[in-house]
Parts: C-alpha cells; structure tokens; sequence
C-alpha cells in the first residue's frame, strides 16, 4: 500500500469534514513600510505594521517605533521621577543638619 497501512483508515475517518476554515495559497500580506508579499493563510488580506523588510533584527538598523508619543511620555515620568529624589535628598540633607545642630 503506498503511504503504509493505515493510510486509508486515517483518511477516511482522522480528518473531520466542514469544520475547518478556508484556505487560500495566495494571501496577501502589506505592511506599513509598503512592503507586500504573498503566503498561505485562512484571511485573504492581512495588514501588519512590522515585515522582515523593516524589522530591526533583519535590517541591523534601529528604528524607533513611537505610537502615540509613548516614548516622550516615558521620558518625562522619568525626568520627574529623577527630580523627586533629588527634592527628597535635599530635604533629608536638611533634616540631617537640624539634627546634627540640635544633638
């Protein structure tokens, strides 16, 4: 028998019919960099914002990919957490002195 023996027992029975999503060979797939490509998938269309054609890891050049200004933001948490601890040492350098007067 090609395929062994139990190949027509699996096919007939192993795979269930109508249940399974529609295939198509031929999908294509655009990115944001304007980059298109065809693959096998069950949508017919798909859009990504990221492709091997301008991924970082496959390019070797850092982008910077800043949705909503989330990197600024992050930036500025960072700052005014930096000058907090700067404001809270100067208190405590004062504490600190009152002390030492007063002891």
């Amino acid at each position: 028998m090609p395929g062994g023996p139990c190949t027509p027992c699996y096919n007939q029975w192993a795979v269930k019919q109508k249940i399974h999503p529609n295939w198509y060979p031929e999908a294509r797939v655009h990115c944001a960099c304007g980059n298109a490509f065809t693959t096998g998938s069950t949508m017919k269309e798909i859009a990504v914002e990221i492709c091997s054609a301008c991924h970082p890891l496959f390019t070797g050049q850092q982008k910077l990919v800043d949705t909503a200004g989330r990197v600024d933001k992050f930036n500025q948490r960072a700052a005014a957490a930096a000058r907090k601890k700067e404001e809270a040492a100067k208190r405590q350098a004062v504490k600190d002195a009152k002390k030492a007067v007063e002891a």
